[in-house]
């Protein structure tokens, strides 16, 4: 698909794009991206590889802004993602995505917005925002669900608990660093080392960066409150295991005296005076003790 580039983006033919001094919007796949970068005059050394595609970048080149898209799928941000290229010239914007994400990105442009790409640097402003619109709700229900598992923390000490805190903090990390990616890539387009944008148009690129960088202080703040929460559910835990140790210990207290007691008078002396009637007085002598020790712990609060 290739759209002339104006304050409304008016679908044209990628022929009529190639030969006339109008910027435009191509967004092609893989196969299509020699042929069209040739009939744009741009030379590229690189293979044209989606597959190659592992982070959020942007560097000049001497013909043209190369630059690549990593983007996280919103509902699995732990699975596969959106691979895209991208390139800019002096004229003209080539977008490479084999997934169909960029021509969805588009049609929500061209459904939700009046401004659409009067020079590059809007269209390439409202097309990462368009996909990045919808972080700040994400992390607000990351937060919502911290501060449900925190509460929760505090009585649970299931082993599910913390793979799910485990699960939702790998998530947190994987955003940061999107942000950051993301930040970085707005900065490079705003030095325009090509000078191929307008001192006003470099600050969409700028307003992004920022952007970025709000999400990445929200996102290391919520890493650091599912941190917390972890913390939480340790003291938890291992507060719970002192519990026990204490009663096993005050358990083992109480019987102490009594396995002493039976293990003298399971000496059977010749001479010991209870033999003849030890037996009630054992018992008598060890329910005493019982008591006794019962009694203590009570007063120290230990029972």
């Amino acid at each position: 698909m290739v759209y002339y580039l104006g304050e409304e983006l008016i679908e044209t033919s990628a022929y009529e794009a190639a030969s006339s001094k109008k910027g435009a919007v191509f967004i092609i796949n893989e196969e299509e991206c020699a042929a069209t970068l040739a009939s744009l005059g741009i030379s590229f050394e690189r293979d044209y590889k989606i597959s190659d595609v592992y982070f959020c970048k942007a560097e000049a080149q001497q013909d043209c802004i190369f630059g690549t898209l990593l983007i996280p799928k919103l509902r699995e941000l732990l699975g596969s993602r959106y691979r895209l290229m991208f390139f800019i010239t002096l004229n003209d914007i080539v977008i490479v995505d084999d997934d169909g994400f960029a021509m969805r990105i588009l049609k929500r442009i061209l459904r939700r917005k009046i401004h659409q790409g009067e020079s590059k640097a809007k269209f390439m402003y409202n097309f990462i925002t368009e996909f990045m619109t919808k972080d700040s709700e994400l992390l607000e229900k990351f937060e919502h669900r911290l501060m449900n598992m925190e509460e929760e923390a505090v009585h649970n000490i299931d082993a599910e608990f913390q793979i799910d805190l485990l699960h939702n903090r790998k998530q947190l990390l994987t955003l940061r660093g999107y942000y950051d990616q993301m930040s970085e890539l707005g900065k490079i387009l705003e030095e325009d080392e090509n000078h191929f944008f307008t001192k006003s148009q470099t600050k969409y690129f700028g307003t992004l960066s920022d952007r970025a960088e709000r999400l990445v202080g929200k996102t290391v703040h919520l890493i650091d409150y599912a941190q917390q929460v972890k913390d939480i559910y340790q003291s938890n835990v291992s507060a719970k295991q002192n519990a026990n140790m204490q009663f096993l210990t005050i358990i083992s207290t109480i019987f102490f005296p009594l396995t002493l007691i039976t293990s003298w008078y399971g000496m059977n002396f010749r001479n010991m005076p209870e033999l003849g009637h030890g037996y009630p007085y054992v018992i008598l002598l060890s329910v005493s003790v019982l008591i006794i020790c019962i009694l203590i712990f009570k007063k120290k609060k230990l029972l």
